[in-house]
């Protein structure tokens, strides 16, 4: 009997404390900034926004840190020219990898120009982009410049992949195409 009597006195307290929990309030909280951030506004009134309310550029001159070196052929048909004449890869042949180049080109490039590079990928044959040249379409003559400053800046039906590939990672894909091309040519 004592020991029903445990059980019950037991089942009593956890229902009454179970009632008193109200799902509709929150409860205590115990570091309210955590829940309730600060807002701070973006532009606000400072000496670090002297002419105004506005974003701020970086200084002039100045290179955002990791790998990157400015381009600065411009993106033009004279800029085309002189890169196709006058760029050259700073790779030297220990420093290209053709393994991380074909994977580079397979995601970016085959679709369109073909694993080969004889510009029959899949969306070619799909029908669903026309006019995808062959890399050793005479006609073309592409060069390492070239190839590299139309991956920078796009041409015709074809994006820039400035954004997707940092600068190494498109000179390992320029690579990779001027292999292609030798193979096309043989």
């Amino acid at each position: 009997m004592k020991i029903a009597l445990k059980y019950i006195t037991v089942l009593v307290l956890l229902v009454s404390f179970a009632s008193c929990q109200k799902n509709s309030r929150p409860n205590y909280q115990y570091m309210p900034n955590m829940y309730e951030p600060v807002g701070y506004e973006t532009y606000q009134e400072s000496e670090a926004f002297a002419n105004g309310v506005e974003a701020q550029l970086p200084a002039e001159g100045t290179i955002p840190r990791g790998d990157f070196m400015p381009y600065e052929i411009e993106d033009t048909n004279e800029g085309y020219e002189e890169a196709k004449a006058n760029l050259q890869s700073p790779l030297d042949s220990m420093q290209i990898d053709y393994a991380e180049g074909k994977v580079l080109y397979d995601i970016y490039c085959g679709i369109c120009h073909g694993t080969k590079g004889n510009g029959k990928g899949k969306l070619v044959e799909r029908e669903k982009i026309l006019g995808v040249p062959s890399y050793d379409d005479p006609g073309r003559a592409i060069t390492t410049g070239s190839i590299y400053h139309v991956i920078y800046y796009g041409k015709n039906t074809m994006g820039s992949y400035a954004n997707q590939l940092n600068e190494s990672e498109r000179w390992q894909v320029v690579a990779y195409v001027e292999k292609l091309k030798a193979e096309l040519e043989k």
